[in-house]
């Protein structure tokens, strides 16, 4: 007996990501009751890797939630308990190979 199965696939062409988007979703995420929003914009991300590079190092944050990142317009959504100091999150892009705008 075998087992066969069938994965989407991904037309990288129409996806705008070198890795066919695999790596992101843009699934929003449900806000915490009580929790602050701030979109930023970060100069140099070109695909869902890159997304997941800047998330992944803004998400280590103390306080951060959760955390969006949309390469085709620069712009990153952190949810957190509070406002979060912006020296910490230019700090994280930085770390990620990323500008903080």
């Amino acid at each position: 007996m075998s087992a066969q199965t069938e994965l989407p696939q991904i037309d990288s062409e129409t996806s705008g990501s070198c890795c066919g988007g695999a790596c992101h979703t843009d699934a929003a995420t449900p806000a915490t009751e009580g929790a602050v929003t701030t979109v930023y914009e970060v100069k140099g991300m070109t695909c869902g890797h890159c997304e997941g590079a800047v998330a992944g190092e803004i998400s280590e944050i103390a306080g951060v939630a959760s955390v969006t990142a949309v390469a085709a317009t620069g712009q990153v959504t952190v949810v957190s308990a509070a406002p979060l100091d912006e020296e910490a999150v230019r700090a994280a892009v930085d770390e990620a190979g990323y500008e903080l705008v």
